[in-house]
């Protein structure tokens, strides 16, 4: 097997299994304890982004409630047993004058640093419409701070465009 670089950097054979030993599954509540650091992940990444966020802890999603939902799906991404990344997708209402009347929203897209430009997050992103496409919900939307290039590009590369902008203006600001 080729040798861990000292930088970082894995060579390129090492990624390519690393990535194949990659599964995707649905999560259980025994993951809960993992997936709640992935979401300080995500919270801590997007801070710089949002001013208006209130002081650690705080908590963005039900994790647990989502995994037990039938109407939602988390995914996590494993390898040697070992949570690497996540998402999740739910059924929620379009606006009253959009079709399809109802859509799969994802979110919670995370994948540990050091798995990071493997595809995981694409493989995440993959089993997630593959739930939509068998919930007969063919749009899919999300959000992202529109500053946080890194995500808008890998969504970008996923497929998403831009579809409409939230604008907030705080009147005490």
């Amino acid at each position: 097997m080729d040798a861990l670089r000292l930088d970082g950097a894995q060579p390129l054979r090492l990624r390519r299994q690393m990535t194949a030993d990659i599964i995707i599954r649905s999560a259980t509540p025994e993951d809960l304890p993992t997936l709640l650091t992935f979401e300080q992940g995500i919270i801590r990444a997007e801070r710089p982004y949002d001013h208006m966020l209130k002081p650690h802890p705080i908590s963005y999603y039900d994790v647990g409630a989502l995994i037990v939902d039938p109407d939602a799906e988390v995914a996590v991404a494993e390898t040697e047993g070992k949570l690497i990344g996540s998402g999740y997708a739910r059924r929620k209402p379009s606006r009253h004058y959009l079709t399809p009347e109802e859509h799969a929203f994802i979110g919670f897209l995370y994948v540990d640093p050091f798995f990071r430009g493997r595809g995981v997050n694409q493989r995440v992103l993959d089993h997630l419409f593959a739930w939509a496409r068998s919930n007969d919900l063919p749009e899919i939307h999300l959000t992202v701070y529109p500053e946080n290039a890194p995500a808008v590009r890998a969504y970008e590369k996923a497929g998403f465009s831009a579809y409409l902008t939230e604008m907030r203006l705080n009147l005490d600001e």
